[in-house]
């Protein structure tokens, strides 16, 4: 056998074939694993490159099973709020960006935390202070909230008599007057205004993006939104464009958009838009399902109502953004075209009703291999955790979230109370019920890195460098272990992008999609996990990133 391009050896290496099968060296020739181990060292020659990790580990490559590169790379090259951490903060990076784009018609950004302001919710006259003659929109973190000026609410016409629209709400302050929150659908009201992101706007947003997840060993992923979605364009002619420049270097699924407010015609059009979008790293087989809201602004679907701070139940138990009956004709539909359903869920109400979907779709085509999933599953309800092996869902972590940090003390305890409070974020149960395990970042919702996600599914506490305050582990009794949370990231996530067959774990004939970290964590302490960081990242053979120290 001729000799290796690349070698990796003198460190362990966690193949995800199993969640503790471990080998010693990896060679590479082609873009592909040729062997492993000893062979894989005989296969050193003259003219090949050896890395040798001294030490530390390889693993597969991560892939991120929710993300959206496009949209937060945009967030990365306009009004970053992300490094901000209280209102004071933010304000100071609006002026400062506004003060140096004085020829932007509109402020666009965003990415701020709910937990700065009382109740999650800024306040127009915040912004006032600093851009009032021009219109600043600024989504979130988790997007599903938008935060504006005054300017915006004149130029959208929102006042006191606007009404809120079905799937959202405007935040109004004691006289009724809109405050400056604009909560999921109402932010429509203003975003349908700003000026779209050109080609080659949409372009840099996405290879901003990917640059950004192959710094924290991404090297696949599935995004989470292909279509016109708040102000963003659909992205899936960028990743063809990309991808026909050779920019594209992640393997990517896309989830098309499901129009919430269109029914059951907007199918074909997602079946031409699957053919149109394929190319050799980007094909667009899914269909993302938002079927609700967040906890924080008490949109997320609930079985029973909200608590109203005080431990009494109020009118309230969130939306259903796709009515049931409209999603137990459209998930066997779907599904019978050949389409892998990607469910936004968060309440438990919305979660039950997702699984009920994909039963009607069993019940109507048999059991066919789309591997469809929710992700985010904040709160499952004990009696529906068992139906995600039963159904073949798999369960989309984002577990990052499943920890105590001040959005979770002050704006979603209190109002699922005790009992739903336990119910947040089961993953240790999803795996003693023998569910297919999925991980994700929801980037730009929280941070891309998933070695801060696997420290918190593992330890329920945030990683090093992530505290926002000294807090216990939220419901340590979920936790999972560290090689199980890997293979979630890596096996897990690359069955639910049905790209098992070549990529997910470290086996002889699979791409070389590798990543070096800068230590072993099973060797160290379980609250250093996250502290782990990424040197180099491999698509194919090809490095896509070295960290400086590398």
């Amino acid at each position: 056998m001729s000799d290796a391009e690349l070698v990796f050896l003198g460190g362990p290496v966690f193949t995800a074939t199993t969640v503790r099968s471990r080998t010693d060296a990896v060679a590479v020739r082609a873009g592909r694993i040729v062997a492993l181990g000893a062979e894989a060292r005989e296969l050193v020659g003259a003219g090949t490159e050896v890395i040798d990790l001294a030490g530390r580990m390889l693993v597969p490559g991560f892939q991120d099973a929710h993300v959206h590169p496009v949209s937060g790379g945009l967030e990365l090259l306009s009004c970053d709020l992300n490094e901000g951490r209280t209102a004071a903060e933010y304000v100071a990076i609006v002026a400062e960006y506004a003060a140096a784009h004085p020829d932007e018609e509109w402020i666009t950004g965003g990415g701020w935390s709910m937990s700065a302001f009382p109740g999650g919710t800024p306040t127009a006259a915040l912004l006032d202070e600093v851009v009032r003659d021009r219109p600043v929109f600024l989504p979130n973190r988790d997007g599903h909230g938008a935060w504006v000026n005054s300017r915006a609410l004149e130029l959208a016409g929102i006042d006191a008599s606007t009404p809120d629209p079905a799937d959202g709400r405007i935040e109004r302050d004691a006289h009724g007057a809109p405050s400056g929150t604009l909560h999921e659908g109402a932010m429509s009201l203003v975003d349908r205004l700003i000026p779209p992101v050109d080609d080659d706007g949409m372009l840099a947003g996405l290879l901003r993006g990917q640059s950004y997840l192959h710094s924290f060993g991404i090297t696949s992923w599935q995004d989470a939104i292909i279509g016109g979605y708040a102000d963003l364009r659909d992205a899936g002619a960028t990743y063809l464009r990309a991808d026909a420049e050779g920019l594209l270097t992640g393997r990517v699924v896309g989830a098309l958009w499901w129009d919430r407010t269109a029914g059951l015609e907007q199918i074909d059009s997602l079946v031409e838009r699957r053919e149109r979008y394929r190319s050799a790293n980007f094909r667009a087989t899914s269909v993302k399902i938002m079927q609700d809201g967040v906890a924080e602004n008490f949109t997320a679907a609930m079985i029973d109502p909200y608590h109203d701070g005080h431990g009494h139940p109020t009118d309230n138990s969130g939306i259903s953004f796709v009515p049931p009956e409209i999603l137990n004709e459209a998930v066997p539909r779907l599904d019978a075209l050949g389409f892998q359903v990607h469910f936004h869920a968060i309440g438990d109400r919305a979660v039950r009703q997702c699984l009920d979907a994909v039963e009607h779709a069993i019940a109507a085509n048999g059991r066919l291999d789309n591997r469809p999933h929710i992700a985010h599953i904040q709160v499952i309800h004990p009696d529906d955790v068992p139906r995600f092996r039963e159904l073949g869902v798999a369960a989309n972590m984002q577990s990052y979230w499943a920890t105590l940090e001040p959005q979770m003390i002050d704006l979603t305890i209190p109002f699922l109370g005790e009992q739903r409070s336990a119910w947040q974020y089961p993953f240790g149960d999803l795996q003693r019920a023998g569910a297919v395990l999925a991980a994700g970042s929801d980037w730009s919702v929280s941070t891309p890195d998933p070695l801060a996600a696997i420290h918190t599914a593992v330890n329920r506490t945030a990683a090093p460098g992530h505290e926002d305050g000294e807090y216990p582990p939220f419901h340590p009794e979920q936790g999972i272990d560290l090689a199980t949370s890997l293979t979630a990231y890596t096996a897990g996530s690359a069955w639910v992008n049905h790209r098992e067959a070549d990529t997910g774990t470290i086996e002889t004939g699979k791409l070389a999609d590798l990543v070096v970290l800068d230590r072993d964590p099973f060797d160290g302490p379980a609250d250093q996990i996250g502290a782990t960081r990424v040197l180099q990242t491999f698509v194919g053979g090809r490095r896509v990133y070295a960290a400086p120290d590398a």
